[in-house]
């Protein structure tokens, strides 16, 4: 009894393209031929086959199938790396299926960065989006510190802010800044390498700065920037009032 590519290719559930390709890269050894000029493949060549695959459907590639075989000093250390892949691989996955999970139960999940989708219903869409183009240049530990300052409880001036409207009034602007500035000089306290781009970014400064730039732009109308100007300008004098206060003391 004998079979012919085809037959052997159906019984170990593959091509004959893949057996020619074995053939070809020697792990597979040619077969006698019959009389009529076929290959002519027996019951070894099956189990060689089915051999073969098995090892390549666990991860095995072609060009270490031999070694594994043998079980030469090689063979262990290819087994244990492809492992380590694979729990790589399946550590990634679980993620990925906690991430879904989160966005099946909230849609305002997909905006946000992985880990701070718990706070996705508390945050108003255009700050969403904020950190989503901050995450691409943030140090995971400056990441972490922004999420750390963003858990806290959300008082009536974060939503007075988010709806500013863009035509509001000098004197509206101003009482939002003056009020906004000290909890922005106690998250600089609590947070300060948020302060240093480059200190806090992957990046380069140049980089992250038109980042963070073109993200308010893009995301802030033009109340929301000319308050947070004013905040700076508050806290920039206060600074230089201080430092002047401590001089002239001295």
């Amino acid at each position: 009894m004998a079979w012919s590519t085809r037959q052997l290719a159906e019984l170990a559930g593959t091509t004959t393209k893949t057996v020619r390709h074995y053939h070809e890269v020697g792990l597979l050894e040619e077969p006698e031929r019959a009389s009529n000029g076929y290959k002519r493949y027996g019951v070894n060549h099956l189990v060689r086959l089915l051999r073969i695959r098995r090892l390549t459907d666990l991860g095995v590639s072609l060009a270490d199938v031999p070694s594994v075989e043998s079980g030469d000093r090689r063979a262990r250390q290819i087994l244990r790396d492809l492992d380590a892949e694979l729990a790589a691989d399946i550590e990634r996955r679980q993620r990925m299926r906690l991430e879904l999970a989160a966005v099946m139960d909230n849609r305002a999940a997909i905006d946000m960065p992985p880990d701070f989708r718990t706070l996705a219903d508390d945050l108003p869409e255009t700050q969403r989006s904020l950190l989503l183009a901050y995450s691409s240049i943030l140090t995971p530990v400056a990441m972490a510190a922004l999420q750390e300052q963003l858990a806290g409880p959300r008082g009536d001036l974060d939503a007075e802010f988010a709806a500013l409207d863009e035509n509001a009034p000098d004197e509206v602007r101003q009482r939002m800044a003056e009020r906004m500035a000290p909890t922005v000089r106690q998250q600089q306290r609590d947070h300060p390498g948020l302060g240093d781009l480059g200190f806090s970014s992957r990046r380069g400064t140049a980089v992250a700065e038109s980042v963070v730039v073109h993200a308010l732009v893009e995301f802030y109308n033009r109340a929301h920037l000319d308050v947070l100007q004013r905040v700076h300008a508050i806290l920039f004098e206060d600074d230089t009032t201080g430092s002047e206060s401590h001089h002239d003391r001295g």
